[in-house]
């Protein structure tokens, strides 16, 4: 299976007249998964963490939506094979897993998969960011690659460029931009230590991430694949609201 990076949107990406295709569309291009394990932005715990194994309400992490947004159902089945499966591949003396087993899936999640996997019937399972630091979530996504074989899609869910200052302002902003053409540029070249460096080697990067949580998921996906960004394709890009939407396809 590839693995994949997206930005995820927020619940009103489902009105959107173009992004929800987008989602649909790449999905059905990609071989069924047996499982789908997700990366969120929105789930920061160390030790690791894995959610529920069972089908469980999700976390409506927002506020001030219209109450539409909050009636969203996705009930897909548990992995708890999957889940096995994380543990053995990331458990070792000097690093603990931990289970909690009614944390349900969160926007970064269920809101893209509605659009890509609509009749929620492929198992689905999500695990905490243990840290922000994108060496070491490289690592993580390094010994989760074998779960690649068994059929498992991968996803680190966040956003390209994330800083809702954005949301005030028409059009897109030049940090954004920017941002946005340098990682697709830095992707394409395999500049592995640029991108790990990006708050720093980054035009406008502090600006477009002001808290890196939502290009950290970017590294999961990217050492799952193997390393190498320059084996990803961009499969979404543009902008909602200002944001980069790019998302990428590894492997």
């Amino acid at each position: 299976m590839p693995t994949l990076y997206l930005s995820h949107g927020a619940p009103p990406l489902a009105d959107d007249p173009v992004w929800p295709g987008e989602l649909a569309a790449w999905s059905a291009s990609l071989p069924r998964p047996t499982a789908i394990l997700v990366i969120s932005a929105h789930w920061e715990e160390a030790p690791l963490a894995i959610g529920a194994t069972r089908s469980v309400p999700l976390v409506y992490d927002f506020r001030g939506f219209p109450e539409r947004y909050y009636r969203v159902r996705y009930e897909a089945p548990g992995a708890p094979g999957l889940a096995d499966s994380v543990r053995r591949l990331l458990r070792t003396p000097g690093t603990p897993v931990q289970d909690i087993p009614d944390r349900g899936l969160d926007h970064g999640g269920y809101v893209p998969l509605v659009e890509m996997f609509p009749r929620a019937d492929v198992p689905v399972l999500q695990i905490s960011m243990p840290t922000l630091d994108p060496r070491r979530l490289l690592e993580v996504g390094r010994r989760l690659s074998p779960l690649r074989d068994e059929g498992v899609l991968i996803v680190g869910s966040g956003f390209f460029t994330h800083n809702l200052a954005a949301l005030r302002h028409r059009g897109v902003p030049g940090w954004s931009a920017e941002f946005d053409d340098w990682g697709r540029r830095s992707l394409a070249s395999g500049d592995v230590d640029a991108l790990l460096d990006f708050e720093r080697k980054a035009p406008a990067g502090r600006l477009a991430h002001p808290r890196t949580e939502h290009f950290a998921p970017l590294f999961v996906a990217m050492g799952a694949s193997g390393g190498d960004p320059s084996s990803g394709r961009s499969v979404i890009d543009g902008f909602w609201r200002g944001l980069a939407k790019r998302s990428i396809q590894f492997g």
